[in-house]
């Protein structure tokens, strides 16, 4: 068979050269070709290696069904090749390309037609039969969303029944072009790295929370959401600064959007202020992909002595090199001005309006500031009541708001955050009654 152009790792691959030697064993009872020289490899060890191998990833990714299909689709679209970046990009013709597509994709499509369910019916063989039509934990930590996988699975379905290779490259066409490819378009957010090789690396397991969830702030959400949908709408739209009390939901917010907006393009990437100085790289990576960007610092604030905000503040504006069209800055603090002001900023300086001025530049660089505050008593006890519903929790509300406002007390005070923990004890304490 001959070897793959835009996937030539997989010319290397134990998995593809198992299931083809399988494949010419079971329809010979001959050792194949390429083995003259050499033992005729035993069926059952290649079973086993195959079957184990499907499995490992099974467990990982979270597939189901038949195995085999959902990993040759999750190679087709979680490997990035000259073919499939250009498709990322939707308006941009793939020229020959598309040709050297076609000719991997008739390689593909002689593994897609392996029937393992068949194969397993011969002797030494059964275990094959354990990845036709794998049945996954409903529990588990999967490397995807269920909303991925399961288009990851159906892609195999779909693919596997193609009549054509070129039915097979419109199927994939969809797929890159509406979802994306490689690490981008198959998570939603993203941190930036320490390691040398790899820049940017995938969060796992990023909380499944929507703006529905959290309970109030009307206003700071549509805000949010107004800013973001104008930035995947190309129609401009601000570096955003949510700030406010501590426990508000400055972060999940972020999370939330991450979420809802996977659909349109959104991907979010965090970094730490010490990561300053490999923005410049980010954002030039960033701007070569064919996704909308939010570029998340969490927790932003600086301390008179510290100097980094300088760098920053000429990043986001007012340096030679501009954040690309597809970025966007978004950043959560407790203080809105970011900076700590001293009193000796007045005092000692001989022209202390400019060194207040230095420190608040940092924050009028966000041209969307939203405020996140803490909830007043009646406010409190509705996000209370409202998680407790969510939670089948049954206390008469008299006894719920005595409890709940005992804890806040003597937890940090009235926020969503000291709600929700109030919450868990409650569900605790209920669960252990």
């Amino acid at each position: 068979m001959p070897g793959f152009l835009l996937y030539p790792e997989l010319n290397r691959s134990e998995l593809f050269r198992d299931l083809e030697t399988l494949e010419q064993i079971s329809k010979s009872g001959e050792e194949p070709a390429e083995y003259d020289r050499s033992p005729i490899p035993d069926p059952e060890k290649l079973t086993l290696r195959i079957t184990s191998f499907l499995i490992d990833q099974a467990m990982r990714y979270g597939f189901e069904g038949n195995l085999l299909h959902c990993y040759l689709a999750h190679t087709l679209v979680s490997t990035e090749t000259p073919y499939t970046l250009l498709k990322e990009r939707r308006s941009v013709e793939a020229g020959s390309m598309d040709g050297v597509m076609m000719r991997d994709l008739k390689i593909f499509r002689t593994f897609f037609s392996l029937n393992l369910e068949t194969l397993s019916l011969q002797k030494g063989l059964e275990d094959l039969g354990l990845v036709t039509a794998f049945v996954r934990s409903s529990e588990g930590t999967f490397e995807y969303g269920e909303d991925v996988r399961s288009r990851i699975c159906n892609l195999g379905v779909a693919l596997a029944v193609a009549m054509s290779e070129l039915q097979m490259k419109e199927l994939l066409d969809a797929f890159y072009e509406n979802v994306g490819v490689g690490e981008f378009g198959l998570h939603r957010a993203f941190r930036v790295s320490e390691s040398r090789k790899h820049l940017i690396t995938p969060l796992m397991g990023l909380p499944n929370v929507r703006l529905s969830d959290l309970v109030g702030l009307e206003t700071a959400k549509e805000k949010l959401r107004a800013n973001t949908e104008s930035f995947l709408e190309g129609l401009g739209a601000n570096n955003c600064l949510l700030y406010g009390d501590a426990g508000t939901g400055k972060s999940t917010s972020v999370k939330a959007i991450a979420n809802e907006y996977y659909d349109r393009g959104l991907r979010v990437v965090e970094i730490y202020k010490h990561q300053f100085s490999n923005l410049h790289r980010v954002l030039r990576a960033l701007g070569k992909r064919n996704y909308h960007f939010i570029v998340f610092m969490d927790d932003l604030s600086f301390e008179g002595f510290e100097t980094e905000y300088k760098f920053l503040k000429a990043v986001i504006e007012g340096g030679l090199e501009q954040i690309p069209e597809n970025v966007l800055i978004y950043a959560t603090s407790n203080r809105r001005h970011l900076i700590r002001e001293d009193a000796s900023d007045r005092d000692e300086d001989m022209l202390p309006g400019d060194t207040v001025e230095e420190k608040l530049s940092l924050a009028h660089r966000f041209g969307e500031q939203i405020y996140f505050g803490r909830p007043n008593k009646q406010e409190f006890e509705d996000i209370v009541q409202e998680l407790a519903a969510r939670s089948n929790i049954e206390l008469d509300g008299p006894e719920l708001f005595r409890l709940a406002n005992s804890w806040e007390i003597r937890h940090g005070g009235r926020s969503g955050r000291s709600a929700e923990q109030f919450i868990l004890w409650l569900r605790a304490r209920e669960g252990g009654t």
